[in-house]
């Protein structure tokens, strides 16, 4: 009678194991001063500057990618959906001030090619470089039966650090305060399973460089304008799943709300393609995509125009969407 064997089941962990070997050398240029050892044991150690900080808050954030890996497969390009898993989590903390200290990823898998998984944490690693934090672990998990060949998931997760004087969270917004927006560098990573219902997939294939865009990673350029403009800014949104109506209303207090002009800046066309071809109406657009807005600055109006100047220096491109108005944390989209 044969003796089965774990790889027998589907899972190689001598391959497995090569393969995490062969991160290490990879993973080690976005280590801050702060990591005190590689990969692979059994905890990820980094080491906090108390000293660096008065009164530190911690700050943590998890999120996954989406259904945009199925685009990444359909055009076998997977060196930028790494980003889009860290570009998700650094900038949800970043929405309260906070600097990312370091991430740690998930991959999830039945059987994939190892330059695929090469790629997808090249892309997670460039993602941390580009945030300034590092990738100090994670978890690659072989699991028959629960996808598909070549298919596999990502997640991760993030903690940063905020002074908690200095915290963001919208209890300063104001009726009056100014909206400002920045641009996106395309879809991000939401509205994707709406994506796909609108194109077939040759349409998709076709159309893979503009879609597989890599969400931007604005934690640099605003952590930089928050050291000049930080008592200026009341809140920040980061434009994801439920854009404009569930994320900016997340941040507002209770008896303000916010209207948006929606022509006040140019919506990309890639936007107006999907909505054209799925005879989609305005407001479905604007809760699931983020229309050419990646994140959302609340302001004090009379700071709006040299914060708009600042991020033009910064290279982020901003304009004045709309302001705060007395309200019920609605948001308006006129």
């Amino acid at each position: 009678m044969k003796k089965n064997t774990y790889k027998d089941s589907g899972v190689d962990i001598k391959s497995a194991s090569a393969f995490k070997s062969k991160l290490k050398p990879l993973v080690r240029r976005s280590f801050r001063k702060e990591v005190l050892a590689d990969i692979g044991g059994f905890g990820s150690f980094f080491k906090f500057d108390k000293n660096k900080y008065k009164d530190p808050v911690l700050v943590s954030s998890s999120d996954g990618v989406g259904t945009k890996l199925v685009i990444a497969k359909l055009a076998n390009k997977h060196d930028t959906v790494g980003i889009d898993a860290v570009a998700m989590n650094v900038n949800d903390i970043l929405c309260t001030g906070a600097e990312s200290l370091f991430f740690l990823d998930y991959i999830a898998f039945t059987k994939v090619k190892e330059g695929v998984l090469i790629d997808v944490v090249k892309g997670i690693n460039d993602g941390c470089v580009e945030a300034g934090c590092s990738l100090i672990g994670g978890e690659t998990a072989q699991m028959p039966g629960m996808y598909r060949q070549g298919e596999y998931d990502i997640a991760g997760f993030c903690v940063g650090v905020v002074e908690r004087e200095k915290i963001i969270n919208g209890s300063k917004i104001e009726a009056g305060d100014t909206v400002i927006g920045i641009a996106s560098s395309g879809l991000h990573s939401n509205g994707y399973s709406l994506v796909r219902k609108v194109f077939g997939a040759a349409e998709l294939k076709r159309m893979s460089a503009e879609l597989l865009k890599p969400t931007r990673i604005y934690v640099k350029p605003i952590l930089e304008l928050l050291r000049t403009h930080g008592q200026s800014v009341h809140g920040i949104a980061h434009i994801t799943g439920g854009a404009f109506y569930d994320k900016i209303s997340r941040i507002l207090p209770k008896n303000i709300s916010v209207r948006i002009e929606k022509n006040s800046w140019k919506v990309p066309e890639i936007f107006r393609l999907i909505q054209s071809k799925g005879n989609i109406e305005d407001k479905e657009m604007y809760h699931t995509l983020n229309m050419g807005i990646g994140l959302v600055l609340m302001v004090k109006p009379q700071a709006s125009e040299a914060i708009i100047k600042k991020l033009s220096e910064l290279k982020l491109k901003s304009w004045i969407i709309g302001k705060a108005i007395k309200g019920n944390k609605s948001v308006e989209i006129i």
